[in-house]
């Protein structure tokens, strides 16, 4: 056990702030980490990396003193980083802790304001239009901002963020004229509603998830396959692509394919969020969408998803695309015959989403949620792809 260091005793405890966490995670050094959550939060989401040390021990266990099983398991010669929900409960557990003589902080605002990291990169692509990838890490969601000759387009918005793209796109001299999603979404709460009250942006949704029984408070537009949108200088094509949800469709803009949850660059949908019964019938249409609309295209395409998992490779600069030739010939289920990708992607899928029939009924408009109850409904992993072990040839 490390020595006391009384002297230190009633120092103030160091905080980290979510953003440097990352970075300090990012740049390879050793992080070692106590995670002060309960058991059952941890393991449903909780902070990994290739350098990061982490053990879970429940707060209400570390309030009065440290139980020395717990000691012997952390490091003398390294700092500790302790966090929990919020943050407050582990600046208390870090203090005892900094009373045994260690080394420690704890993370600033805890995993909610790990949840509120969002980072964006401009993608280097070809296309007549600027098109700007935003990422969540905690969640691995992905939304899109083309911007061309004054005008704006979002694509899968989230509402927790929806100010920034509003802002991103005045400071890139646009008005926002659409926000649209890909689908019902049902690992977070969709933003289109939102970034249309705060701009001039008209929402739209696919005219098939509509018919999942949409019931919104404010006026919005439908689009269906084939449809086009004019976005400045540039158009977005509309490709009705189900699988994921009847309603899934990906947007074309030059040779980017915004592929919403139909296919990722580590892996492809899971087909049973919207209809648990009926999965395999859902990843039979996957198949076909796949087949037919998407690999059809060019090898040069390139996808840019919704989402992206651990098991995801970012490119140099941190984004998440990939170009379709380089996914076929990596991704085992793009060369499967259908009666093997259906029973491939319907054995072995992972837990569904945190909270996904409220974040579903929330987006379809048939319940509502404040700003920090929508926010609490979506912390925790997106699950919305089909288990990405075996994916990759």
């Amino acid at each position: 056990m490390a020595q006391r260091n009384l002297h230190e005793n009633e120092d103030a405890i160091d905080s980290i702030t979510p953003m440097a966490l990352k970075e300090r995670i990012e740049s390879g050094a050793p992080v070692f980490l106590l995670d002060a959550r309960a058991e059952d939060d941890f393991s449903e989401w909780h902070i990994d990396g290739e350098t990061v040390e982490i053990i879970n021990y429940p707060y209400f266990q570390l309030l009065d003193d440290i139980p020395e099983a717990l000691l012997t398991q952390l490091p003398e010669e390294q700092q500790i980083t302790v966090l929990c929900a919020k943050g407050g409960s582990s600046e208390l557990v870090a203090k005892n802790i900094q009373d045994e003589g260690y080394d420690v902080n704890h993370l600033e605002d805890g995993m909610n304001g790990w949840a509120r990291i969002y980072e964006n990169t401009e993608l280097d692509v070809d296309v007549d239009a600027t098109i700007v990838q935003y990422r969540r890490p905690s969640s691995g969601c992905l939304a899109y901002l083309i911007v061309s000759d004054g005008e704006a387009a979002v694509i899968d918005p989230l509402r927790a963020f929806a100010h920034e793209y509003v802002q991103d796109a005045h400071a890139m001299g646009a008005e926002l004229q659409y926000a649209l999603d890909t689908h019902i979404h049902a690992d977070h709460i969709s933003g289109i509603r939102t970034v249309a009250a705060e701009s001039a942006a008209t929402p739209l949704l696919p005219e098939a998830a509509v018919n999942r029984g949409v019931e919104y408070d404010v006026d919005y537009e439908m689009v269906g396959d084939g449809d086009t949108l004019s976005v400045g200088d540039s158009t977005i094509k509309v490709i009705h692509t189900p699988g994921h949800t009847t309603g899934m469709t990906a947007y074309k803009v030059g040779n980017v394919l915004f592929t919403g949850d139909g296919l990722f660059t580590e892996s492809v949908a899971r087909p049973d969020l919207e209809d648990p019964t009926a999965a395999k019938h859902a990843a039979s249409t996957l198949y076909e969408s796949l087949t037919e609309n998407v690999l059809t295209l060019p090898d040069e395409t390139i996808i840019a998803p919704a989402h992206f998992s651990d098991a995801a490779v970012p490119q140099d600069d941190g984004t998440y695309t990939a170009k379709l030739g380089d996914l076929k010939a990596s991704m085992a289920a793009l060369s499967m015959d259908e009666t093997d990708f259906v029973e491939f992607i319907v054995a072995d899928m992972p837990p569904r989403p945190a909270n996904y029939e409220e974040i579903i009924a929330t987006n379809l408009g048939h319940q509502s949620a404040d700003a920090e109850e929508a926010f609490t409904l979506e912390l925790g992993p997106n699950n919305c792809a089909a288990s990405d072990e075996a994916l990759i040839n």
